[in-house]
């Protein structure tokens, strides 16, 4: 916090061990809670003014300060003013996913990453289709289990990447998924016979891409890839 004692506390003795302090930075982390235009950019705006403030009271006190740095995907979205800041690094803001559907940045038909899978087997009389992918895949992140719709591991889409209405990943092992109607929805499963290929749009785009090695890319619904893109990973 801005005016907390702690914030000059801490900047001294970072300087005092011999480090350089260059910056604040800062993460609006309450925003995945909300899912009105208004309150993200009542959010947006707290986030920018108390990190400006900080980085104001730091250089105040002879700490030079020079980056302010923000960084949540729904405050970037909604940013109305950005005085002061000097740097924005929204994680999901170039896929987005289906957090960031229900907090409300994006549309199903923007979310640009999915994992393609292929159907492999059926219960008819569970209502159930089986795919390739499971949690090793998809990651087991179940962001959307608190939002008003739970999505399960993904919603899925059709090789061409139109969603399949109220079809979801429900159940998901280590290698296979269960795809199922949405519980409480009167739809139908489509036809999915075996051998066909779907696109599951993930729960968190940065769980299911560290998954993976590299991305495929494809323009629009063409199923041919134009680039690869290989992964920076390592941690």
């Amino acid at each position: 916090k801005p005016d907390d004692p702690k914030l000059l506390e801490v900047a001294n003795r970072v300087v005092a061990a011999g480090a350089n302090l260059v910056g604040v930075l800062a993460h609006a982390g309450e925003s995945y809670g909300l899912s009105t235009a208004d309150a993200l950019v009542k959010a947006a705006e707290n986030e920018r003014s108390a990190t400006v403030r900080a980085a104001e009271t730091l250089r105040a006190h002879g700490h030079a300060c020079p980056i302010v740095s923000l960084g949540s995907t729904p405050t970037a979205h909604f940013t109305e003013n950005l005085e002061g800041v000097t740097e924005l690094r929204a994680g999901v803001y170039m896929f987005f996913d289906l957090v960031q559907h229900g907090v409300g940045v994006c549309g199903l038909d923007d979310i640009a990453i999915s994992v393609l899978a292929t159907v492999i087997g059926a219960k008819p009389e569970k209502g159930w289709v089986l795919v390739d992918a499971g949690w090793m895949a998809l990651s087991r992140d179940r962001g959307t289990a608190n939002q008003k719709h739970d999505q399960g591991y993904g919603v899925v889409c059709d090789e061409k990447g139109r969603v399949l209405e109220d079809v979801i990943v429900a159940q998901a092992s280590q290698e296979h998924g269960i795809l199922a109607i949405r519980a409480g929805s009167g739809k139908s499963m489509p036809d999915l016979p075996l051998g066909s290929r779907v696109r599951i749009l993930p729960n968190h785009a940065c769980a299911m891409a560290a998954q993976h090695d590299f991305y495929s890319v494809v323009n629009g619904e063409s199923p041919e890839i134009e680039a690869r893109w290989e992964r920076i990973r390592g941690w």
